[in-house]
């Protein structure tokens, strides 16, 4: 049966404050961030059709999310308007070792996620459901409410797509590792970065990170490597794609592109291989800008940068 989506995500919606490169260091530019959010507005740039799902405090706040998503076509009828919890906040400060995060998200509206309030007939009208280790760790209801999500849009024929991205301020390495490798057996696209796996699994060369995670139970596994690229594993194929140069002045959110842009090529039929270099590149656009969202790329960028390369 035909859907309405080809991509839907569930997760944290966050606004962004974003220190900018001017010389007192105390200038910030607003922007957005969460993960999957970040995500599903990638791929809606890629042409995806896409929602999301979340709570959002009754605030201003929230309402700059609202007018986020319809701006960048997302539809937003999956999101809960909660009276009695904020819109998470944080803050982004860059320095020689990179950049650094300050959240403000504790009791946040989106932590306040339930199984019970999930939108079904949403979860059941896409052809992929994007999650991640975010959305599972702001909360035990949301844990819940991830899986529940998960459960349901797979009956109804959906592919999982599951970024653990592990954020140790938010829960403990153990409570991590358990959900995380409970999780990935669900998934049909595993996309994890390097560093959280090898944080997780003891290992440290990308092969054998890979390895382990189709001892977990992956089907296809993604794994970014920041600057060295992609690692791509998928029906007994194992491809490495390598970064691209630019300049690159804020990496937040590269991640969450790279996932969005390979979903929406996925989406569209594009083999794994195909859409990481896609996404690959969109990723290293992404980083040319500051903040989470307004760099995210669009499909004639994305083609000039691989075309020149």
């Amino acid at each position: 049966m035909e859907k309405d989506f080809d991509v839907v995500a569930l997760g944290e919606a966050m606004v962004e404050f974003n220190q900018t490169g001017a010389e007192d260091g105390r200038t910030y530019l607003q922007g957005f961030g969460g993960d999957t959010s970040n995500a599903v507005i990638a791929a809606s740039r890629q042409g995806a059709r896409c929602a999301y799902i979340t709570r959002l405090g009754d605030d201003d706040f929230g309402r700059l999310c609202l007018n986020l998503w319809r701006t960048e076509r997302v539809d937003a009828r999956g999101v809960a308007i909660d009276a009695d919890a904020p819109t998470g906040v944080y803050f982004v400060r860059h320095d020689e070792s990179g950049h650094s995060f300050s959240y403000l998200r504790v009791g946040s509206a989106a932590s306040r996620m339930r199984t019970e309030d999930l939108p079904t007939s949403l979860l059941q009208n896409t052809k992929l459901l994007h999650v991640s280790g975010i959305s599972q760790a702001i909360s035990a209801s949301a844990r819940h409410a991830v899986i529940r999500a998960v459960e349901i849009a797979r009956a109804a024929g959906a592919a999982i797509a599951y970024d653990p991205n592990l954020r140790l301020k938010l829960w403990s390495k153990a409570e991590a590792s358990v959900t995380i490798e409970a999780t990935i057996p669900l998934c049909d696209h595993f996309l994890p970065s390097l560093d959280d796996l090898q944080s997780i699994s003891g290992l440290t060369e990308p092969r054998d990170v890979v390895a382990w995670c189709h001892g977990q139970g992956a089907k296809v596994v993604v794994l970014k490597l920041g600057r060295g690229g992609v690692l791509v594993s998928a029906s007994g194929r194992c491809v490495d794609i390598g970064a691209h140069d630019v300049d690159a002045i804020d990496a937040t959110g590269a991640g969450d592109c790279f996932d969005g842009s390979y979903l929406g090529c996925i989406a569209a039929g594009a083999d794994p291989v195909s859409a990481a270099r896609w996404a690959n590149a969109a990723a290293a656009l992404a980083t040319t800008g500051y903040g989470a969202v307004d760099p995210l790329p669009r499909p004639a960028q994305i083609r000039r940068l691989l075309e020149g390369r």
